[in-house]
């Protein structure tokens, strides 16, 4: 009998949500659970994880904190460790903004402040090595143009043996590929008009922002609805390549050998 897909997300941000993969994770009878880092005061642990063999997909979500601060944020060494535990069982992980550099970060790829600041709808486009790679590996299939949310000042670098998905203008690595079962963005394909209006909502300097790569404050509460969906299928394929990605290299249960029954005479 199949069991359903349980679905666990690491959330940084108050009322952030899982964002617009909620709805196709439910469709599909996933049961939702998540962990609230937000929650815990600065120089607090976090006193419980789950198991990580009671998860079957994580998402890491997006946060105002960097990777960096272990100092101020000592939860993070500990998530840091679950997400390598967890990959170390060959589960498949998704990584939003943050959450794709706390997967870098996890890796052993540094984190450092991006060029620029990048806030608003940018064209991220990809890279022409992703479709250079051997067909078999299963590189997943990026948009060659995808407009979608940034909203970040650091950025990853590439983890070791992963394979670069896409960049922008503004920020060269966008997304990666780390073996066959995990999916990391630097951008926001989640995003929903009711995260945005939270992200403005919780960005009150939002209005004096100033840069080559940051749309004002009026900008981004003016996006039109239709603007959001294609990063959101994007992130709805990214989900079903990993389930997909680590179903395929499961190792099927050994065969025993057929007993033999004849008795002897």
């Amino acid at each position: 009998m199949q069991t359903a897909l349980r679905v666990h997300y690491f959330q940084h941000i108050l009322h952030e949500g899982y964002g617009s993969p909620e709805h196709y994770l439910k469709q599909k009878g996933a049961v939702l659970s998540h962990t609230e880092f937000f929650a815990l005061e600065k120089g607090q642990q976090a006193s419980h994880l789950p198991s990580t063999d009671e998860i079957d997909l994580l998402i890491v979500m997006g946060g105002v904190m960097s990777v960096n601060d272990e100092a101020t944020y000592p939860w993070l060494k500990q998530e840091k460790q679950w997400i390598r535990d967890f990959m170390a069982k060959d589960k498949p992980i998704i990584g939003l903004c943050l959450g794709g550099q706390l997967i870098a970060s996890s890796l052993g790829a540094p984190i450092h402040k991006n060029k620029y600041e990048e806030i608003g709808w940018w064209s991220i486009f990809k890279v022409d090595g992703a479709a250079q790679h051997d067909p078999s590996q299963h590189i997943f299939d990026f948009p060659d143009d995808l407009i979608a949310l940034s909203w970040h000042n650091e950025t990853f670098e590439l983890p070791e043996g992963a394979v670069l998905l896409a960049g922008s203008a503004a920020c060269s690595k966008q997304a990666y590929q780390y073996q066959h079962n995990v999916l990391a963005f630097q951008f926001h394909p989640e995003i929903t008009p009711i995260n945005l209006a939270l992200f403005l909502e919780e960005k009150p300097d939002m209005e004096n922002k100033d840069g080559t790569y940051i749309q004002s404050f009026h900008e981004l509460m003016d996006t039109s609805l239709d603007v959001f969906k294609p990063a959101n299928i994007m992130l709805n394929r990214a989900i079903d390549f990993v389930l997909q990605a680590t179903a395929r290299h499961q190792k099927p249960a050994a065969l025993q050998p057929a007993k033999n029954n004849v008795q002897p005479t």
